[in-house]
């Protein structure tokens, strides 16, 4: 019962770091995709 418990709590700790990178990266490619599309009208955000 216990090294159930010890594979179930690693499988959700991996899952859960994967989780972060996942949405980290799409962060980093939201914003850079703004940022290309700031470059091409002309504004790159600063007044």
């Amino acid at each position: 019962m216990t090294r159930k418990l010890t594979l179930t709590a690693g499988l959700i700790g991996l899952m859960a770091l994967a989780a972060c990178n996942t949405v980290n990266g799409a962060g980093r490619d939201l914003k850079s995709a703004g940022a290309a599309v700031s470059d091409a009208s002309g504004q790159n955000g600063k007044k």
